[in-house]
């Protein structure tokens, strides 16, 4: 393992339990991760039991936690139970976590993805004490081999006081020379273009700079990344992925695409990665992908040459995507480009790069509002994460879902979204099992016709044109009409006489 480490450093490699104690109470850690890839395994966990001791002897211990977005349980999970996270950003999707946000029991900054590393270095968020990152290797000249995923470490690793490495060997060694690590990233007033004008292209380095002096801890790992497996595509997630497919088909016969389609964007999850699995039987061909994580669709689309160049800051595969990923590394390697979120997510680089961003949402109101974040108006769920970074800036902005939830007890299209994460002006296509509306143009009383009558469930199209009709008969105004008292009464509605009512 120590083959990974260059011999000038050795003499700082220790246990995990070790470097947990260099982290004090109260103080703010940047951590690797994102979407369970990269992050540090060992040094968190040891860190977790660390404030349990202290807790049993009647001590506080808490601390500030700053990652890329997601991680896994050794990290986001040991420490929630623990009761070891004070604060916390910018993206949650642990259940544990999740449960003490909701409860009120952790401070939690859900914020744009995109934002998070210049907010770090205009100093809004206060300093940083260590940075905990998980790498591949340690170059004879100090420098450092990423990870399966850049989020934003080297912010961290530029910020921190101290900084704790962990040398994961189930890293696979090929990993070197995918990653592109932009340096020319400035506050204003000297900031300067950045030279992307391609998905493929390459404008920075394959390692980290770091200063050998802030290293105070390394430590030798070898445990797996939290690959967790996609869901197998249902009927609604191919219909999702039907109607797309037309569109696009539309689009191009319009004049409005061209044939190769523009960059890929793709959320995580089920539905997201049918639709790119889908893409494969596509007519599309020499595609571009500048997305936030890679994940089983887009090995599908490069595995069968539809898809040229993946750009991402993370891998986020099922257990078999990542050994497929693991045995061909060096063949994936020259067609994959790994960057720091603040390029992935990069507002200026995905307007200009014309990006076809395509997301997931819990809810969407019958004028294109969607709620991407909040049960019920008030529970988080998970977190914005990159969605408003893609949504606001992209040359199409695509929200999709199936049109129920919970068996068919809940519709995803309702009358007045609980909670607002994309406001109409943002979403351009919304996208059901049902059927596609593309809102482009249409006013707000427009998007109610075009959203009930395609995308959502018939079961509810009733309910949402009763609604509707009232609305029109009685809001305060007429460019969106709406009875605001009806927000969340629609999750509560009741059967009368078999009748559903508001």
């Amino acid at each position: 393992m120590t083959s990974r480490i260059s011999a000038q450093l050795r003499d700082r490699i220790m246990s995990a339990d070790a470097a947990a104690r260099l982290i004090t109470a109260g103080s703010t850690v940047g951590l690797s991760g994102f979407t369970g890839s990269g992050y540090p395994k060992a040094v968190p966990l040891a860190l977790a039991a660390r404030i349990e001791a202290e807790h049993a002897l009647g001590n506080a211990f808490q601390i500030r936690v700053w990652t890329g977005a997601s991680t896994g349980p050794e990290l986001d999970g040991a420490l929630a139970k623990a009761n070891g996270i004070e604060f916390r950003l910018p993206y949650n999707s642990d259940p544990i976590a999740r449960e003490k946000i909701n409860r009120g029991e952790m401070d939690y900054f859900d914020m744009h993805l995109s934002q998070v590393a210049p907010m770090a270095w205009q100093g809004f968020l206060g300093p940083l004490d260590t940075a905990v990152v998980e790498v591949s290797g340690i170059r004879a000249d100090g420098s450092l081999i990423p990870s399966s995923s850049i989020g934003n470490n080297k912010t961290w690793l530029d910020r921190a006081d101290q900084i704790i490495l962990e040398v994961n060997r189930w890293q696979n060694p090929a990993l070197e020379g995918m990653h592109d690590i932009y340096y020319g990233t400035a506050l204003p007033p000297h900031r300067v273009p950045i030279p992307l004008v391609r998905p493929d292209d390459r404008i920075g380095e394959a390692y980290f700079r770091v200063d050998p002096a802030k290293i105070v801890a390394i430590v030798e790992t070898d445990a797996p990344d939290r690959n967790l497996p996609f869901a197998a595509p249902d009927a609604a997630a191919h219909a999702i992925a039907g109607h797309l497919i037309e569109f696009y088909r539309h689009e191009v016969a319009r004049g409005r695409l061209p044939a190769t389609l523009l960059p890929l964007q793709s959320g995580v999850g089920n539905i997201a990665n049918a639709v790119l699995t889908g893409l494969v039987a596509g007519p599309f061909e020499d595609m571009t992908s500048y997305t936030e994580v890679i994940q089983d669709g887009m090995l599908d689309l490069l595995d069968s040459g539809k898809l040229r160049m993946a750009s991402a800051t993370a891998f986020s595969l099922s257990p078999e995507a990542a050994a497929r990923l693991n045995a061909n590394m060096r063949t994936y390697r020259d067609r994959m480009i790994l960057r720091p979120q603040e390029i992935s997510n990069h507002p200026e680089l995905i307007r200009r790069l014309g990006c076809l961003a395509m997301n997931g949402l819990i809810e969407a109101d019958i004028y294109g509002n969607v709620n991407s974040t909040h049960i019920m108006g008030s529970r988080i769920q998970n977190g914005i994460g990159g969605s408003g970074d893609f949504a606001r800036n992209a040359y199409v902005s695509i929200f999709m879902t199936p049109s129920t939830a919970k068996g068919g007890a809940i519709s995803a299209i309702v009358p007045q979204a609980s909670h607002v994460d994309h406001i109409s002006q943002d979403v351009q296509v919304l996208v059901t099992e049902q059927g596609l509306a593309d809102l482009r143009g249409l006013s707000p009383k427009q998007r109610a016709e075009v959203i009930i009558e395609n995308c959502a469930h018939p079961d509810y199209r009733p309910a949402l044109n009763d609604y509707y009709r009232r609305a029109r008969a009685g809001s305060y105004g007429q460019q969106t009409p709406m009875l605001p008292g009806e927000a969340l009464s629609w999750h509560q509605r009741y059967i009368d006489t078999g009748t559903m009512r508001m």
